[in-house]
């Protein structure tokens, strides 16, 4: 496909799909960017601090808050600091008149459920919003249903209205590898992923595509369609958790709710995600999630009861119990259960 002449950041660019219709124009972002989009010429200093300019964009702020709020992933976290740091050095290239193209921001996330990756993609957004490669920096997130139609002639529309929503921000496709069925004659994916290519290609300066799936399923779907995987720059993988990462990730969770586990709830819960990680449909840290979320049922049927007073450490108090009345211990061999169950259940 050929480039489209170069058009500065915040411009209307045309559209191969005629979406300027339909789709809002986008703003020029913020900081030097949108000064350049509005023609006014900047002095060029003799000198910038380029590390005072990724602080005064906010950046900082935001990869310090997902440092906060996702345990490990280390990869992943430098990555995105490369990337904002590009995009800092570029923003400082183009107030010295080194002009250069626009970097190109679509990605794919690689890994398992519950590793992080729509969490990412959230702050990535904000990221390219602060520095002002976007013009909004909001997410919308979809899966192929809410691209793909289900009869002729409905496809296009579904996947036009999508595009129109994430204009300005970022699109996150989950199991984006469910756009292309190959056995399926009839199936209208094809289509979706079609004007996919032409937007990421041709209106990139107003919209990032971020694709999500399992890494060997996203393998499979870029070698059946080249030209997506031509189109993606950044392939970000995310690992799984290790043990001790979950139950830091656990903490985390208990912490904003205001509860806490007590001295022998925690090993428990350890030993609870050790039996459950080797299972099928373990997704990390919404694992983790949804067996805080029971815990908190158990703990909040046994209270009730006990029929007895309850101070505020009570109410904020994870016990052993309320962690072995899982199905995972509930449903072990005897021995096994009797072994573990350090309190005995009420």
């Amino acid at each position: 496909m050929t480039q489209e002449p170069h058009v500065p950041f915040g411009m209307p660019r045309p559209s191969a799909l005629d979406l300027a219709a339909t789709v809002p124009e986008t703003g020029g972002g913020n900081g030097v960017l949108a000064a350049e989009a509005g023609g006014r010429e900047l002095s060029a200093p003799e000198r910038i601090n380029v590390e005072a300019e990724a602080r005064d964009s906010g950046v900082f702020e935001v990869i310090e808050d997902l440092d906060r709020e996702l345990v490990g992933l280390d990869p992943v976290k430098t990555r995105i600091r490369e990337v904002a740091a590009l995009l800092v050095v570029d923003m400082a290239r183009r107030r010295f008149g080194l002009e250069a193209e626009r970097p190109n921001l679509h990605m794919c996330f690689t890994g398992s459920p519950g590793t992080g990756k729509t969490t990412v993609a959230m702050r990535m957004a904000t990221v390219l919003h602060r520095l002002g490669y976007l013009a909004k920096g909001h997410l919308v997130a979809v899966t192929r249903d809410e691209l793909v139609g289900q009869y002729i002639g409905h496809t296009a529309p579904k996947t036009r209205e999508v595009l129109k929503r994430a204009m300005g921000g970022v699109l996150f496709i989950d199991e984006a590898y469910y756009l292309h069925r190959q056995e399926n004659e009839r199936d209208y994916g094809q289509e979706a992923i079609e004007i996919l290519l032409q937007v990421m290609e041709n209106q990139r300066n107003d919209i990032v595509v971020i694709l999500a799936g399992y890494k060997d399923r996203m393998d499979q779907f870029f070698s059946s369609n080249p030209g997506m995987g031509s189109r993606i720059a950044h392939h970000i993988d995310f690992p799984d958790y290790s043990l001790d990462e979950l139950l830091a990730i656990a903490r985390i969770m208990l912490d904003r709710q205001r509860y806490t586990f007590s001295s022998d709830a925690e090993p428990a819960f350890r030993e609870l995600m050790a039996r459950r990680m080797p299972q099928p449909r373990f997704a990390n840290a919404r694992s983790v999630r949804n067996a805080l979320e029971r815990a908190r049922l158990r703990q909040a049927n046994r209270l009730i009861s006990d029929g007895k007073l309850v101070t505020r450490d009570d109410l904020m108090r994870i016990e052993a119990a309320d962690i072995h009345k899982s199905r995972w211990f509930t449903e072990a061999g005897h021995d096994e259960a009797t072994e573990v169950r350090a309190v005995p259940a009420l």
